[in-house]
């Protein structure tokens, strides 16, 4: 009895000891508004993070912008995968894997037929980035610098063209 008391007791400790002390489950969720490029281009960008545990998000970003002839079209919609390597959670720097779909219109100059002509495009593009966000003490407001670049994959006129990816945020967390 003794025996299967301790075995217990010991499986007991080793478990709970691989747990970390710091982690909290609130504030899961973040949504973030990128300030940054709204006061340099205009373009509204979202972001929503669902935090996994402290060092691993999910999330996604949504953007709008006026102009369809910008560097990265007028929408654009993706999900997004970040690893968190500071010492506190859920902040600090970060590495992101993200996918993005958006379209926009390109302005294409044919001197020899047709002259000017405009056309819509619409093309995914993977990519990698980083950044640095830092938490309030009550972990529930953030300010996050990013940046990214990504490669187009289809279709094939756009695969040669890579896009780009930057802001500076501001978000809430609940």
């Amino acid at each position: 009895m003794n025996k299967f008391i301790f075995s217990a007791l010991l499986i007991f400790i080793t478990t709970s000891s691989f747990s970390q002390a710091y982690y909290n489950d609130e504030n899961s969720h973040e949504v973030k508004l990128n300030i940054g490029q709204f006061l340099v281009t205009t373009t509204v960008e979202l972001g929503y993070e669902y935090y996994i545990n402290e060092d691993t998000s999910i999330g996604g970003t949504l953007y709008f912008d006026g102009k369809s002839t910008d560097y990265n079209g007028n929408f654009g919609i993706g999900p997004n995968l970040r690893a968190y390597f500071g010492y506190g959670p859920k902040s600090g720097l970060f590495a992101e894997v993200f996918g993005i779909y958006y379209t926009g219109e390109n302005d294409d100059e044919d001197t020899a037929n047709l002259g000017n002509r405009n056309y819509d495009y619409s093309t995914i593009a993977l990519g990698l980035g980083g950044g640095y966000k830092w938490a309030t003490r009550s972990q529930k407001f953030t300010i996050e610098l990013n940046g990214g670049l990504g490669r187009n994959i289809n279709p094939e006129d756009f695969q040669d063209d890579f896009m780009f990816r930057a802001g500076l945020s501001l978000g809430y967390r609940f």
